[in-house]
């Protein structure tokens, strides 16, 4: 590979917020309902400004989980966007709704609570979200490398659908960078 090469592959090069776009968009997921997280701003942006996408913020992870339940029944496929800490006010939704009705429930999780997380809490929170997701039989996959993204992401979304079972899409500060803590 020749210098021009290499220069030419990095302007290329797209980011982990452009990917998980344009795979949604790939996979028909329209509906796109989260809960703010400073870590997936990037994408909510890009989300809001396609016109593909129907984007909004909810007040709690629950309620996000619900529109898109009810989304899926109608016929729309969707996601829902939010942080370690949100996940882990989704137990009983998961449990009593999504799993026993086979919602194909696509969850893009940013990862807290790892890699120098100043937040105790954060730290809980990550340490239990796996082993919730196991004791539920749920799908889920920690993404780490961008080289792995587009296909982890594409295959799982195919599969809850068509299996009609959740998955979690856990983005690891390794992906993503993470959250900047200033101190």
């Amino acid at each position: 590979m020749t210098a021009a090469d290499g220069h030419a592959a990095s302007q290329t090069e797209r980011s982990w917020h452009e990917i998980v776009l344009q795979t949604l968009k790939r996979n028909e997921v329209r509906l796109v309902p989260y809960v703010p997280d400073r870590v997936l701003t990037a994408l909510i942006r890009s989300l809001h400004a396609d016109p593909f996408f129907t984007t909004f913020a909810t007040a709690r992870e629950e309620e996000a989980v619900g529109i898109v339940s009810g989304a899926w029944m109608g016929g729309t496929r969707g996601a829902v966007l939010m942080q370690t800490s949100g996940f882990a006010t989704l137990a009983n939704v998961l449990a009593s709704l999504v799993m026993p009705c086979q919602i194909p429930l696509v969850m893009v999780v940013s990862e807290r609570g790892t890699l120098g997380e100043f937040n105790y809490g954060q730290s809980l929170v990550c340490r239990t979200m796996r082993p919730v997701l196991d004791s539920l039989a749920m799908e889920h996959h920690t993404i780490t490398r961008l080289d792995e993204l587009e296909f982890t992401v594409d295959r799982s979304i195919k599969q809850a659908v068509t299996t009609q079972a959740a998955v979690a899409l856990i983005l690891s500060p390794l992906l993503t960078g993470g959250k900047v803590f200033d101190k």
